[in-house]
């Protein structure tokens, strides 16, 4: 199994590198964590994809494949970053990460590639049909049934949450692509799907429907292959991307969605020790003990700051 990454840094002169890692994707988040020096050094230890070899410059990780991407923009600093996995993923952790990446890139514009590798090349001005793939038929998420509530038992439930303006609340197991990308389809699934009635723990995405005023809106916190096509699927329909704003399904579904809330400093404190861990494990063997050392002062600080 793998977890491929591509990482782009954008220079000054305006030209840009490009590098891959086939085990990349583990918690990217983390990687960014240590501010805009060591990030630029830990991208370029990846394999260059634009220098010959087994890549050419024309040879782009497809998304669906891809499953996590870091652009560092040097020229326009802008941080262009989006992974499926890792803490940024996570309704408890997202919002302390982006509080500590604040710190650690202080004058730089962070940005989420909500649509993933696309992102990566409409930022550079390519074309992204090059990286679409438009063949393979989207893998649906299955409804959770009852006794079927393992994944709930986790502290972050790779789930996705469907509600309906005629107070249906429905689950879907996470492993599949957003149900927003089925289009009206889905309602004919989800028909007689058991409804929950509310959820009240995390989830990873979202979506809450309106058929009668044909109105829907979504969320994610990973990245979903196409997502600024989704208004495509649903011909005649209102649709609403909130971005990573899970709130505005919580406040549109009438409280049938609502996670509990999340207590800052112990989700600081988690971060700052899987940043720990993460920096000390074997993926950051070949940046050497001095380049180790740097990040983890550097993350301290930016958690320091971000406590304040």
């Amino acid at each position: 199994m793998t977890d491929w990454a591509t990482f782009v840094v954008v220079r000054e002169d305006g030209g840009f590198e490009r590098y891959h890692r086939r085990y990349g994707a583990i918690d990217v988040d983390l990687d960014l964590l240590a501010g805009p020096d060591l990030a630029l050094s830990f991208a370029r230890s990846h394999h260059d994809a634009g220098t010959g070899g087994t890549w050419g410059e024309d040879d782009w990780i497809q998304e669906g494949w891809c499953e996590a991407v870091a652009l560092i923009d040097l020229r326009r600093r802008v941080l262009l970053r989006g992974t499926v996995e890792g803490a940024a993923t996570s309704q408890r952790l997202r919002p302390t990460v982006e509080r500590v990446l604040r710190r650690a890139w202080p004058g730089w514009t962070l940005r989420w590639a909500h649509d993933g590798i696309a992102d990566v090349r409409a930022h550079l001005g390519l074309d992204v049909e090059p990286v679409r793939d438009r063949w393979s038929p989207p893998f649906l998420s299955p409804v959770l049934g009852p006794g079927e509530d393992g994944e709930l038992a986790e502290d972050d439930p790779h789930v996705s949450v469907v509600t309906t303006a005629a107070g249906r609340c429905l689950l879907l197991d996470g492993i599949g692509r957003h149900p927003v990308t089925e289009g009206p389809a889905l309602l004919d699934r989800l028909a007689g799907a058991p409804d929950r009635g509310s959820h009240h723990l995390r989830a990873r995405s979202g979506l809450h429907l309106d058929p009668v005023a044909r109105t829907l809106g979504w969320w994610l916190l990973g990245m979903e292959p196409q997502a600024a096509e989704m208004a495509g699927r649903w011909p005649g329909w209102r649709v609403r991307f909130w971005a990573d704003l899970h709130q505005e399904h919580v406040r549109a579904s009438l409280g049938r969605f609502a996670p509990p809330p999340v207590d800052p400093a112990a989700a600081l404190a988690e971060l700052r020790e899987a940043a720990h861990d993460h920096w000390s494990d074997w993926r950051h063997a070949r940046n050497g003990e001095d380049d180790r050392r740097a990040a983890l002062a550097a993350i301290d600080a930016a958690c320091r700051a971000a406590a304040g």
